[in-house]
């Protein structure tokens, strides 16, 4: 996928890519280094260089970004004496430090300043960033990481040092159980305008431009599979529009403006929530940025004797100091709406076949301890699950009460097999109590434990000293409360079926399945075969129907799923599961699940995901598309010298689609926007007919803004906007 995603980033006005380096990828184990396939880094490097872009590379190795550990290697947890993330000699280099340097006292500060020489130290002819550091020593840069950076940020710490954005968030990353936050495409715009003008911002990066995928048991602590799907290139690769137009019209803007910026002189105007920033260059050069920071108010301008109207919290860009080429608050950019169709169902019991994992008992385990152990320094994250297991003798056949405290993510208690109680915690909040009446026979009760991560934690001091699993375990019987914390418990590490690799071709043909039984039970694994989807479009597994586990394709992880923990408006968090075309063959494709709970595998489909809704929603007042600059000269094409400037409605379908249906379409005062519309008070009665005619069984159409276009004026002095929304098959 790298070379489709780094060329429509290019499209949409990017100069350069910025990427983390993982080092939990790169060096699984001390001394065992993996640079292939995904883990690539220098092949990814050098195709971004090819298409004629720059990296900004951040060397990490602490990187957070909702990742596993940070981007740590586990295997640190075991080197003597370490601290992680401050002055201490077994571990040094770092990332948006600024969050946990006072948790350092003294040593914070040191370290900064270490790692500061460490790297200027080296010699690499670049420039040094710190993220969220403004105490960045010179000649580090300091920068901004946040929503508001235009409002927020204090400014370079050096008349040296340029104003840089290093975390301009276009969504907000997902969590198990969260309400999913839409950031606008406006809001966006809004914010790099005032970066630029407002603090002499000449960098700014999306977090993120393109999300991706959590691979794996990639993600850290409750973090959900999916990452940053509303970014400007979605989860699939995908152009999310209206944001990746409307950020596309912003950046030719600014750079119809460069010359100017670097090079004139700028001064600026203020009078209430009005602002003026002007540039102007010594061969009469003329830029203009007009800001209305009124979060309510249209506010009118008089501009080098010219009105401009300025909608509520918005910016116009004017390259000429006369013509608006942007305003960050009119989208005129199509909006795009993502479906996904089955094309493979997996609906039949013949399909499936299914293995239950074994329940350990204390008898079978070999690691003994007389205490609950923590679980990721037991498990060294080679797997999600623990088992915890002991021998209850009892003297007679009763009913008690299980007490279980954990700092694990997820709890699945069983007593003599059959499973008794789940519970499960939240983010930041991942401490929980299981509590429920078990029946316990007279003689030995084989109790399991199964506790579950989802995810290790990625961020915060002393990451070293963070601990998970089982804390306290008690059995109340007729008052009396034995507690068996410090009890004999034995432990398996990981399940049975992970050591049988049964999600792999080869372990899975040597494993003994069994045909599908409706009656399914807790911690059973599934497999299916299907074929690829033919076409290009993206592919997605359904899992709708299932509870919570782990998905695989050909021996690949799609990641975690977790349907059963749903968000408050009672959806799940994730119901699509992204399979890249590069993990599929042509036929006979292993589809292996691991399901904790309860779930139904013959609901599940491989989907294909593709964008079959275009919309387009202009008025009167909509800013013309970008114009072009030529030898200091502004230049008009000629669509807009024909129809006056008038903006239009520009629709284009995705590859290999045309325009099959016009679903919607009104000139006049159509109610709502691109996401809910609906005809309003004031309509041309021929505007379907006029759009059909334009735009039907065509890749792309435009249609102007315009009285003649539509018949006339339908209702004079009323504002008219054109609102069309087709299909594209």
């Amino acid at each position: 996928m790298w070379p489709s995603l780094i060329s429509k980033a290019k499209q949409g006005g990017l100069d350069a890519i910025d990427t983390y380096v993982f080092w939990n990828l790169h060096e699984p184990q001390p001394g065992q280094y993996d640079f292939s396939g995904r883990r690539d880094i220098v092949r990814f490097i050098k195709e971004i260089q090819a298409q004629g872009l720059y990296v900004c590379l951040r060397i990490g190795p602490y990187i957070e970004s909702e990742w596993s550990y940070g981007g740590l290697p586990f295997w640190l947890h075991d080197v003597p004496d370490i601290v992680y993330r401050t002055d201490n000699e077994p571990f040094k280099i770092e990332n948006e430090y600024q969050n946990v340097e006072k948790a350092f006292y003294d040593e914070g500060p040191r370290y900064v300043r270490w790692a500061a020489k460490m790297a200027v130290g080296l010699e690499t002819g670049v420039p040094w960033v710190m993220c969220k550091q403004d105490d960045a020593p010179d000649p580090v840069i300091n920068a901004c990481n946040g929503l508001r950076c235009g409002e927020t940020f204090a400014g370079p710490n050096s008349p040296n040092k340029p104003a840089i954005w290093t975390e301009n968030w276009t969504h907000f990353y997902d969590v198990y159980g969260n309400i999913t936050k839409i950031r606008s495409a406006k809001d966006i715009a809004y914010q790099v305008a005032l970066f630029i003008v407002k603090m002499n911002g000449s960098y700014i990066n999306y977090y993120m431009y393109h999300g991706g995928t959590n691979f794996g048991r990639t993600s850290a602590a409750f973090v959900i599979t999916s990452y940053y799907d509303q970014a400007p290139l979605d989860e699939y690769g995908l152009i999310r529009q209206p944001k990746w137009g409307h950020l596309k019209e912003l950046h030719a803007a600014v750079k119809l403006c460069s010359q100017t910026l670097l090079y004139g002189q700028r001064s600026n105007f203020t009078l209430g929530a009005l602002q003026a920033y002007v540039y102007s260059g010594d061969n009469g050069e003329c830029a203009a940025f007009l800001v209305n920071t009124d979060g309510v108010n249209d506010r009118t301008v008089q501009f080098l004797n010219q009105t401009y109207q300025l909608p509520p919290k918005s910016i116009s860009i004017l390259p000429d100091c006369k013509t608006v080429a942007f305003n960050t608050a009119k989208v005129s950019t199509q909006s795009g709406t993502r479906t996904r169709q089955p094309a493979v169902k997996l609906d039949s019991p013949e399909k499936w076949e299914e293995w239950n994992e074994a329940i350990p008992v204390f008898d079978d385990t070999s690691l003994k301890s007389d205490s609950l152990l923590e679980q990721m320094n037991t498990t060294k994250d080679m797997s999600d699950y623990l088992w915890y297991t002991a021998s209850y003798q009892q003297s007679e056949d009763s009913h008690a009460v299980i007490t279980v405290n954990s700092r694990g993510h997820v709890l699945r208690a069983f007593v003599n097999g059959v499973i008794i109680g789940s519970s499960h915690g939240f983010f930041r909040n991942q401490s929980f109590t299981l509590e429920t009446t078990i029946p316990l026979n007279s003689g030995v009760n084989n109790i399991s434990l199964l506790s579950i991560m989802v995810g290790l934690p990625d961020s915060g001091a002393h990451m070293e000293r963070k601990a998970a699993g089982l804390q306290t375990v008690s059995i109340q019987e007729n008052q009396v409360v034995k507690d068996l914390t410090n009890y004999s418990w034995g432990y398996q590490v990981g399940l049975l079926g992970e050591r049988l690799q049964l999600y792999a071709k080869e372990g899975s043909s040597q494993a003994q399945w069994s045909n599908f039984n409706s009656c399914s039970q807790p911690l059973t694994w599934y497999k299916s075969k299907f074929d690829a989807p033919e076409g290009s479009d993206p592919v997605a597994l359904n899992l709708g129907s299932m509870g919570k586990g782990e998905a695989w394709i050909n021996g690949q992880s799609v990641g975690r799923y977790w349907m059963s923990f749903r968000n408050p408006d009672g959806t799940p968090a994730q119901t699509w599961y992204h399979i890249p075309r590069s993990f599929l063959k042509p036929t006979d494709n292993l589809l292996v699940l691991f399901e904790e709970e309860i779930g139904n595998p013959l609901n599940i489909s491989v989907d294909t995901v593709s964008i079959t809704k275009i919309c387009g929603h202009v008025s009167d007042s909509s800013p013309p598309p970008v114009v072009s600059w030529r030898r200091g000269t502004l230049m008009e094409n000629k669509n807009q010298k024909r129809h006056g400037r008038r903006p239009k409605v520009q629709l284009r379908c995705p590859p290999n689609k045309s325009i099959s249906k016009i679903l919607f379409a009104s000139f006049g005062s159509p109610l709502g926007d691109c996401n809910n519309y609906a005809a309003g008070s004031c309509h041309s009665a021929n505007s379907t007919a006029v759009v059909e005619k334009v735009c039907l069984g065509k890749k792309m159409c435009s249609i102007p803004w315009s009285y003649k276009k539509f018949g006339g004026n339908p209702c004079p002095g009323i504002p008219k906007s054109l609102l069309v929304e087709a299909q594209c098959q």
